[in-house]
């Protein structure tokens, strides 16, 4: 559509784009690039403004980037946001800003914030950059397509239809290995899975080893193609994720890093340094009740600390298995009754070959059978009920809609100490008569 056409032929040309923009779109991507940018600097906008929305992303990331800006601006002010969006996501940090500065400042906003996803979502582990065709595109454009894409690195590429919307993958080997004119429609994958953008980290892990998936489409509301999930990505921030659980478990939070300023670092740790305080006093003002026993029996206090350790040991293998279970969706919370089961009988098991070692090493040491009988039981008390605990701390945080890696093992703590020494102390107070 050259500004010297013919007027009926401009007329005619601008009639077309309007009732079929689908075919004007589909056309258009097998042009020369150079040729699509000339074609959108010329012809009106209200013209334009159908096709560019037709045009898979392949084609209309790239013409965005080579349009002069303002007229680029005008084309993203015109259509939908969630349109635009994950196409100006693919551009140049400089390229985006610039185009986005000459859109009206509404518009502007709700592009960048529909360009950012939360942290845990689909939409923050996906890859823009992905292949895009027709159902009715051929075999050995598709290749060449993919030869000439700098951003290829998938094993898939993904079919759409006219209205972006996903109509299958395509498995590259498939490609290469069918006739040059072969049409993509005749070898797509129907009905392949796909994710929302907002989902949970949880469900894409979910889908991804359910269904043995090396890459997952993710889509918005309207099943329109956003980007893929590959499963390297998925594996980068599962290990990002256990790094940051190890500092959340330990008090730090999530957002610190080993050259945060001081002063965040303090405020970040200081009140669960708090809350550890006061739980240490709760165990302390159990030790405290047994003041009198401990005083006659001084050898009470010198064993306090194996029936501690023993007990939260147990508990912390307990809680690792469960938040790994949790973590990888190995487990809901409907399998709560199975998992207590299981580790209440693991710890049950552990507790008697331990206890057994520890009696007799404290009847060689104390030469008191009443000594070694009181540990042994307060062992095998303990570390039963650590085990319990430290499957059902977790589990219940999460039912609670709460962070496990944040307080788990604090609360495990507490309730390893307290029983330890509730379970050490009174057995002794029991039986003293044979201390």
């Amino acid at each position: 559509m050259a500004a010297t056409a013919d007027p009926a032929e401009r007329a005619l040309a601008s009639e077309y784009l309007q009732r079929y923009p689908g075919e004007a779109a589909n056309m258009a991507e097998t042009w020369p690039m150079t040729d699509l940018v000339e074609l959108f600097a010329q012809a009106p906008l209200d013209d334009l403004v159908p096709v560019f929305e037709q045009l898979a992303a392949d084609s209309a990331t790239p013409l965005l980037d080579a349009l002069e800006v303002d007229r680029a601006a005008h084309l993203v002010a015109r259509i939908d946001p969630g349109r635009t969006a994950p196409l100006l996501a693919r551009l140049r940090p400089a390229r985006r800003d610039d185009v986005l500065a000459r859109v009206p400042s509404a518009t502007a906003g709700e592009i960048r914030q529909l360009m950012t996803y939360p942290p845990d979502s689909a939409g923050s582990l996906m890859d823009v950059h992905v292949t895009t065709v027709r159902p009715d595109a051929q075999a050995g454009s598709i290749l060449e397509r993919v030869r000439q894409a700098a951003h290829a690195r998938g094993t898939d590429v993904i079919v759409v239809e006219d209205d972006g919307s996903l109509a299958g993958t395509l498995p590259i080997e498939d490609v290469a290995l069918a006739a040059t004119h072969t049409p993509a429609r005749e070898l797509v994958r129907r009905a392949p899975a796909r994710i929302q953008a907002l989902a949970s980290r949880e469900d894409v892990v979910d889908q991804l080893s359910r269904l043995k998936l090396a890459s997952l489409p993710v889509v918005d509301a309207d099943d329109r193609v956003l980007g893929v999930i590959r499963y390297s990505a998925l594996v980068r921030a599962a290990e990002e994720e256990a790094s940051l659980d190890m500092q959340k478990m330990v008090g730090v939070s999530a957002e610190e890093r080993a050259l945060s300023p001081v002063s965040f670092a303090v405020r970040k740790r200081l009140p669960w340094l708090e809350i550890n305080l006061a739980t240490a006093f709760l165990a302390a003002a159990v030790v405290g009740a047994f003041e009198n026993i401990i005083a006659q029996f001084t050898a009470l206090a010198v064993l306090l600390p194996v029936v501690a350790g023993q007990s939260g040991n147990t508990g912390a293998q307990a809680l690792a298995v469960t938040m790994r279970g949790l973590a990888l969706r190995e487990i809901r919370l409907r399998h709560w009754r199975r998992v207590l089961v299981k580790e209440g009988m693991v710890a049950f098991i552990n507790s008697l070959g331990v206890s057994l070692t520890t009696s007799v090493a404290v009847y060689i040491w104390s030469r008191s059978w009443g000594l070694a009988g009181v540990i042994g039981l307060s062992m095998v008390m303990s570390m039963v009920c650590a085990g319990l605990a430290g499957a059902a701390v977790p589990m219940g945080l999460v039912a609670v809609r709460q962070d496990p890696a944040q307080s788990s093992s604090i609360v495990l703590t507490t309730v390893t100490d307290v029983v330890g020494f509730f379970s050490f102390l009174g057995i002794a107070t029991l039986l003293a008569s044979h201390l």
